[in-house]
């Protein structure tokens, strides 16, 4: 192979990852920090193997790439690829799995915790002055909740997802596993709406798809605990914000974190950045960002591209 573009290679985070694992396959690479619409055609006409992070490649791209051979998705979702044009014009495309298990893993106990300590509260209430001004030596002005005995519920068991109940049950939590929603229980999963009755923390790590958007919605979030945190470290479409801001107002759930958003980077306007509420913790889409996660998934990339060039399949999407 002689031609390869990377089309968006700053959205692998700061130069500190070891590329030549990918590089060295190829003879020649273009190497783009970022790529809009208009540039796509002009980078990717004459390249064997394109790899794109979420740069859209269409029809309308692959068609007009007749060298084309080979995609590369600097990730798992594989959303930005038309995989039915790619399969018309005999190009594979591959993507990278199970590389940010402990990173987002790691993230989600970081804001589970965060909400049941109420950290960020009185780390602010420290700087404020508040502790210096205290007629006692502590500061007890936020609920604290212990989660050893607690419910956490986990909606989509894959690797993630089993990272953090594994996580949940060392805390001494009580874990309860989803059916999917509107499929009959089987052990040892749960009804859905049982889990969201009896959860005291509920878990997201499921894909986006026509079958899960909206999952929490308002009928959903009605059925939860008062006292219940919802964590959103998966795809942001699966919960429906405005029901989610409704229920934060109106205390009908007692938190939520999320670290991704139906729109990403969301519109600055987007109302639950200017929510006034301090049981909601947002990060932006960084849950999977460890350097040790970002070299994984390069180094994954890599054998995509090594399993291609010797005839084998690996994470073959088309």
């Amino acid at each position: 192979m002689h031609n390869a573009v990377i089309l968006d290679a700053d959205s692998l985070g700061p130069k500190d990852l070891d590329l030549s694992p990918l590089l060295d396959q190829v003879e020649h690479w273009e190497i783009h920090g970022t790529t809009n619409m208009k540039e796509r055609l002009t980078r990717c006409q004459n390249a064997e193997l394109i790899v794109s992070n979420k740069v859209l490649l269409d029809e309308e791209l692959i068609s007009a790439c007749p060298q084309l051979k080979l995609i590369l998705i600097a990730a798992t979702g594989s959303n930005n690829v038309d995989l039915k044009a790619a399969k018309k014009h005999g190009v594979r495309v591959c993507n990278v799995a199970g590389y940010g298990t402990a990173s987002v893993a790691q993230h989600c106990w970081a804001m589970i915790l965060n909400l049941a300590t109420q950290l960020n509260r009185y780390h602010q209430a420290c700087r404020e002055g508040h502790w210096s001004q205290s007629p006692f030596f502590c500061m007890l002005d936020f609920p604290i909740t212990e989660l050893s005995g607690k419910t956490l519920g986990i909606i989509g068991h894959g690797s993630i997802g089993k990272a953090v109940a594994d996580i949940g049950k060392a805390f001494g939590m009580q874990i309860l596993i989803a059916a999917r929603k509107g499929e009959a229980a089987q052990p040892p999963r749960v009804d859905f709406n049982k889990l969201l009755e009896q959860s005291d923390v509920i878990s997201l790590h499921c894909p986006l798809n026509e079958d899960t958007v909206s999952l929490i919605s308002k009928a959903e979030l009605a059925v939860m605990k008062n006292s219940a945190l919802l964590i959103n470290v998966s795809r942001g479409g699966l919960i429906d914000e405005a029901a989610l801001q409704d229920a934060l107002e109106s205390n009908q759930v007692a938190g939520a974190a999320l670290d991704t958003l139906s729109q990403e980077p969301p519109p600055a306007d987007h109302p639950l950045l200017h929510l006034n509420d301090q049981n909601l913790l947002l990060s932006p889409h960084s849950a999977w960002g460890s350097r040790e996660a970002r070299q994984r998934l390069l180094n994954i990339m890599a054998a995509n591209l090594e399993s291609f060039l010797a005839g084998r399949e690996q994470n073959v999407l088309a």
